[in-house]
């Protein structure tokens, strides 16, 4: 594998700084306080004026009181800053063609969810990647929750006797301006190119990605069939209520999502077992742990920041927590919804928008949520009469 030259901080370029690009700038900078990386470099369309620095970065006066270069063409970035990293937040089509021109440079990636909007296009950018040596991170900061192992751990210490299967429920709520933030929001395809911006795709992906890694089913390998109901109640392409179960040589894993919460949570994994279950909050690191002839446990967990755990492996050969086939079989649910019919429009009646957030909310889907994370069930298992028969394919 090649190795960035010289010493810390090494230089980073970051590609798409607005938008959920502004936290990935808060952490290069928490990060360069600690003399881990720098920030040479911002990949805009639209170069980010000195108040939007200054607001999100901050000061630049503590390093030498130069802002980072600017530039719309990202190849050249990567050259004119020597950059030894680059972190890549832009719209979902574009993830592998930028990977794979900062792998041809020998420049490590950390690259954002979901790493590609097809199967094909994600073993092109990993294959890609692997073949130039270079190091590749993706972007699910849930699968560096040390709660993660912990729960790995209490599961072969058989707390749970028999683990009989996991669910996972998403239920949050987008208002209308979400799904016009951007051209590609909440579309399957854009100028006939693969998208599928849908809520198990890319907003609650960390609920797929975080159950299927608890399962140990994180490799496409380990999928043998995925059972997919794609909804929408919003007027968009892509689905904002969903539900997937994958079956695997190990059990079942069944995910349910909604961005139409009636009273929006926080998304939750569990683990159910033959003498207890183990609930993870996987964004706050909090694990609930109930079983037989116990009491409730709580616990909470710290978390390996996903672009300092890159550093580390490049600077002390420390193993990456989430290199691109351990996001294999995530990716193969990603083609399962991207070759499903269209998402099914929900009737009028099961429906409402509120007025207050302009928003709609699909009636009793946080209940039907709960109950497909709690019952590994579908949503027309459930009786949910708008739910049409699930779509299946191979793994």
């Amino acid at each position: 594998m090649n190795t960035p030259g010289g010493q810390l901080p090494l230089p980073v370029v970051l590609a798409g700084a607005r938008g959920h690009g502004r936290w990935h700038l808060r952490n290069i900078r928490r990060l360069q306080d600690k003399g881990l990386v720098r920030l040479a470099g911002i990949c805009e369309p639209n170069p980010l004026t000195p108040a939007e620095l200054t607001e999100t970065f901050g000061d630049f006066e503590d390093f030498g009181g130069r802002p980072p270069e600017q530039s719309a063409d990202f190849g050249s970035l990567l050259d004119s800053t020597a950059a030894a990293i680059a972190v890549i937040c832009t719209p979902i089509p574009t993830h592998t063609d930028l990977a794979l021109a900062a792998a041809a440079r020998g420049v490590h990636l950390l690259l954002e969810k979901p790493p590609a909007p097809s199967y094909a296009e994600f073993r092109r950018m990993a294959d890609g990647v692997a073949a130039a040596g270079v190091a590749c991170q993706i972007g699910f900061q849930s699968l560096g929750s040390h709660a993660l192992p912990a729960i790995r751990e209490m599961i072969a210490a058989g707390v749970l006797g028999t683990v009989t299967g996991i669910g996972a429920a998403g239920a949050w709520a987008r208002d209308e301006a979400y799904y016009r933030r951007a051209a590609w929001a909440g579309k399957r395809r854009l100028n006939g190119v693969d998208v599928i911006d849908g809520a198990l795709t890319n907003p609650l992906a960390h609920a797929v990605v975080t159950a299927l890694a608890l399962h140990g089913a994180t490799r496409a390998e380990d999928v043998a069939a995925i059972e997919t109901e794609l909804l929408r109640a919003n007027d968009i392409e892509s689905d904002d209520t969903s539900c997937v179960r994958v079956t695997t040589p190990r059990g079942r894993v069944a995910v349910a999502a909604t961005l139409c919460a009636e009273r929006p949570g926080e998304p939750y994994v569990l683990v159910h077992g033959s003498g207890g279950r183990i609930t993870f909050w996987y964004k706050l690191d909090r694990v609930l742990v109930q079983r037989s002839g116990h009491g409730p446990e709580e616990i909470e967990y710290g978390r390996t920041d996903l672009l300092e755990n890159l550093v580390a492996h490049l600077t002390d050969g420390d193993e990456l927590l989430v290199p691109p086939d351990s996001t294999g079989a995530f990716m193969k649910v990603v083609e399962a919804i991207r070759r499903a019919p269209d998402p099914v429009a929900l009737p009028a009646e099961a429906w409402e928008t509120v007025a207050a957030g302009n928003r709609r909310i699909v009636r009793g889907i946080d209940g039907l949520v709960a109950a497909a994370a709690d019952t590994l069930a579908l949503y027309s298992e459930l009786g949910a009469s708008w739910a049409p028969p699930n779509e299946v394919s191979a793994g």
